[in-house]
């Protein structure tokens, strides 16, 4: 395996453990070319990992999410309630 096709070592380690919703998106998709993505996330799941980018899948308290809500507040909602 050349270490150049695999994203995670060949770019600043932060990427996948960011706080920034464009940063983790940019991880995973970086991710989405790795030729050992399948493996990743597979292990990741079994290790349960409790944060950051893993096989393209962000991990939140150890299970997987769609997306990663920045810290703070959510916004409120513009639109009222039904």
């Amino acid at each position: 395996m050349v270490a150049g096709l695999v994203p995670c070592r060949n770019n600043d380690p932060e990427l996948w453990f960011a706080e920034q919703t464009a940063r983790v998106e940019q991880a995973k998709a970086l991710c989405r070319e790795c030729p050992l993505v399948a493996g990743c996330l597979a292990g990741a799941l079994e290790r349960e990992e409790p944060w950051g980018v893993w096989g393209g899948e962000v991990f939140v308290g150890g299970v997987v999410v769609a997306t990663k809500r920045g810290r703070g507040r959510p916004r409120k909602d513009a639109s009222p309630a039904a």
